[in-house]
């Protein structure tokens, strides 16, 4: 079989700290440009005669300037970004993960930091105040991960990898998705699992709540001020889903007002359309100290993102031999 020499047009910041990588584990003689963002204007010029683009976005405005693509390919999971009725007849979408080892230990820690108290008791501590029971016996004593209930809400690649490191810590589970299945090696270990119609109970029963599921109509504010309500006093609320999986406004009300312990914030409402400055929200979740705010990073790592730069890689390999690609999503 002949190998086919393509031409590859990458738009996507986050893999040009692994230029070299990607580089060397793509097929001998793949042409590549590089451009050091996703602008429009520049990948249409860069578009025509290109195999490939790899970048989280497809646009009416690509169109016409992809005369010999074959593939998008997202250097992600998620292909939101895509507009799949833009997409030339024949090209392909394919995705790729290895975000979930990084996003579970981000979860897992942040949320150790606030049972904890770990950033009150800094700062205390800086001004000469030890805010512990030891010293102050009207505190109460605070609670390790050990017997703690986790509540996931999709249990996918995400939930699945975070499930083992809580495990590790002596937490139990339970899980509502779509689907109500997981696999039988897990499910052994769980509390409980259901579909969607569970999602109230588990609100009610768990300590942490943690919303990895796609953004749909159908998720869509899924957590509104009702079922905040159910959450426990003290528990907490973690969203590396899809900002508005959760009403906004609810969310900082429920929280301003101490109805539930506190939330780990990773996804928003707004983002940045031009350079690193943007609020992300209309709500001013920063004043409070019952939150970490992240942006949208907990999946941003090195190991994160040399994996998918080698998926990457395989793929092109795959489309140069005429091959069968791997996690296709789109197909036109």
């Amino acid at each position: 079989m002949t190998r086919s020499t393509l031409s590859v047009v990458v738009a996507d910041t986050n893999l040009l700290p692994h230029r070299t990588l990607l580089e060397q584990a793509a097929p001998a003689g793949t042409r590549f440009t590089w451009l050091d963002r996703f602008d429009e204007s520049a990948v249409t010029s860069a578009l025509p005669g290109a195999d490939v683009l790899v970048g989280a976005k497809f646009t009416t405005g690509l169109t016409d300037a992809s005369d010999s693509l074959k593939l998008v390919h997202v250097a992600g999971a998620g292909y939101d970004g895509i507009d799949a009725e833009a997409l030339p007849p024949g090209v392909r979408v394919a995705n790729t993960y290895h975000h979930e080892g990084s996003i579970a230990e981000h979860i897992v820690a942040t949320t150790i930091v606030l049972r904890r108290q770990i950033l009150q008791q800094d700062r205390a501590l800086r001004a000469g105040r030890w805010a512990t029971p030891v010293y102050e016996q009207d505190r109460g004593q605070l609670s390790s991960l050990e017997g703690a209930t986790v509540g996931f809400v999709g249990f996918g690649h995400i939930g699945q990898r975070t499930w083992q490191a809580y495990r590790a810590f002596g937490a139990r589970a339970r899980v509502v998705s779509r689907s109500g299945r997981v696999p039988d090696e897990v499910g052994r270990d769980l509390l409980s699992v259901a579909q969607l119609d569970g999602l109230d109970a588990l609100l009610e029963e768990s300590d942490i709540v943690v919303l990895c599921l796609p953004l749909d109509d159908s998720t869509r504010e899924l957590i509104d001020a009702d079922r905040l309500r159910r959450m426990r006093e003290d528990a907490l609320l973690v969203n590396v889903s899809r900002g508005p999986v959760v009403a906004p406004s609810a969310l900082y009300d429920a929280l301003q007002e101490n109805r539930i312990g506190g939330a780990v914030l990773d996804t928003w409402y707004d983002y940045p359309t031009g350079g690193s400055q943007a609020r992300p929200a209309e709500q001013p979740f920063e004043g409070l100290d019952n939150v970490i705010m992240t942006p949208h990073s907990s999946g941003v790592t090195a190991q994160t993102f040399q994996g998918r730069a080698l998926d990457i890689a395989a793929n092109i390999a795959l489309l140069a031999d005429g091959a069968e690609l791997e996690r296709v999503v789109i197909t036109r």
